[in-house]
């Protein structure tokens, strides 16, 4: 279990590790094999074989093994590989859900890219940090306050480095709204607002056969994310998808490097669209209709950060509605709102106490990363923020540094989802965030998001 234990160590919390991403450059041309790296995959389902597709159009990088349970998406993932040139890697998952055990335990393998469902992706990040392999891991990192403890203890223990794939971070006018943050557009930051709004029902209800948006089948009788996501919904109230809004606020508020939050209070309305959605599409005597949904249609949570400043977020799932994720920053001299797509900066905006359109400075404050490599990008998938997320942590692993969203963001992120379900339960009550970095917060430095060394 020491393979790759050889690698330089650097500690995520004692130094800065990378800024955006490190020594950025689109793979190496014409790189030598022993300088590649070599990469496995946990999990090859959807999300797992976009990071593939990515992976392969680099040239830095050896795809040595994969592991699913499923065999056609193992098959589909082959397929892939194979039209690329590369040789076969060594497949897993035929022997059970621990096969990824096996994987793990070998010398070909440097880094390790896990999108399994949710329920697997602590277990699998810890084993793999266990074994000495850089862990690139989907959201939402993990389920419970214990859950998100060991993702920072192993780190600790370990030496060996972790990385929370959020791509939201990465996207174009979240980036360029960091860069306005760094450069004090708005004034001193004071509140925030984010979430994930998005209709899922579609996806939560499908049996794979019924006409688009039609199906009402989950679990056994489900596909894809129905299969294992809706259950979730089933048994739990809290905001169980809280990264794709909080991760771009996060590190615009410097969470764990200066800043960290501090407690949590979140409410919930009543459960009725996943219901609703059975009973027009399935009937009212169709078995799910049948089904209690736990979960709320809207939960909105309320962060208090250690600076002073708020944070909003909702999660918003099961009801029709068009996808947002609802951003809003806010300081002393201004605010930017992506729903509308509008701004105000007091003294520069067009009209006093009007809206300006934001498209005008977000292009004036594109970030130099998107200037750079924004043609790379198109076609990564989610308008080009996956070319990203998978750069930084291809260069993060290549280096073996503290990659950007290490350990300890994926802790203080993801402990949203219990600490909602607790406040939840208690009508409301305040929920005090664990400290993730023991102090550390204090003394560590914000990444340089704007540095030019690109």
């Amino acid at each position: 279990m020491n393979t790759r234990r050889n690698f330089i160590k650097k500690s995520a919390i004692g130094g800065v590790g990378i800024v955006t991403l490190p020594n950025l450059s689109f793979g190496l041309s014409g790189a030598k094999e022993k300088d590649k790296l070599k990469l496995a995959f946990i999990g090859v389902g959807l999300r797992g074989t976009n990071h593939l597709r990515n992976a392969l159009q680099r040239d830095d990088i050896i795809v040595t093994a994969i592991c699913d349970i499923d065999p056609n998406r193992i098959s589909i993932a082959l397929d892939k590989i194979a039209k690329t040139g590369q040789g076969k890697p060594l497949v897993f998952g035929s022997g059970g859900e621990y096969d990824y055990r096996n994987l793990l335990e070998l010398k070909e393998v440097d880094a390790v890219i896990i999108a399994t469902p949710w329920l697997w992706h602590t277990r699998m990040a810890k084993d793999a940090m266990l074994a000495g392999k850089y862990t690139g891991l989907e959201v939402s990192a993990a389920n419970t306050l214990e859950e998100c403890w060991d993702l920072v203890n192993t780190h600790e223990q370990t030496g060996t480095h972790m990385m929370i794939l959020e791509n939201v971070n990465y996207r174009r006018d979240v980036l360029a709204v960091l860069n306005m943050v760094k450069q004090n557009v708005f004034g001193e930051l004071v509140h925030f607002r984010c979430g994930y709004q998005h209709d899922l029902r579609f996806v939560m209800l499908n049996d794979g056969k019924s006409a688009y948006g039609k199906g009402v089948e989950f679990g056994d009788k489900g596909i894809s994310e129905s299969v294992w996501r809706t259950q979730h919904s089933v048994l739990r109230n809290a905001d169980v998808y809280p990264t794709h809004g909080v991760g771009p606020i996060a590190a615009m508020c410097d969470i764990n490097r200066g800043n960290r939050f501090v407690s949590l209070t979140s409410h919930t309305t009543k459960s009725r669209g996943m219901h609703n959605y059975i009973v027009e599409n399935g009937g009212v005597n169709h078995p799910n209709a049948k089904v209690n949904f736990k979960m709320g249609d809207v939960i909105t949570s309320t962060i208090e950060t250690a600076n002073g400043e708020t944070i909003i977020i909702t999660h918003d799932v099961h009801l029709p509605r068009p996808y947002s994720l609802g951003f809003r920053v806010q300081g002393t001299k201004g605010l930017w709102e992506k729903d509308g797509d509008r701004i105000y900066i007091e003294g520069q905006s067009k009209k006093p106490h009007r809206w300006d359109d934001s498209k005008e400075l977000i292009q004036k404050y594109d970030h130099p990363l998107w200037q750079k490599y924004g043609e790379h990008a198109l076609g990564a998938g989610h308008g080009g923020m996956d070319f990203f997320v998978l750069q930084a942590f291809v260069e993060s692993a290549k280096q073996n540094i503290a990659p950007p969203m290490d350990a300890y963001d994926a802790a203080a992120w993801s402990a949203i989802t219990p600490l909602s379900e607790l406040s939840i339960e208690n009508n409301g009550e305040p929920q005090d965030f664990p400290d993730f970095t023991r102090g550390m917060w204090v003394k560590s430095k914000p990444y340089n998001w704007i540095k030019d060394n690109y």
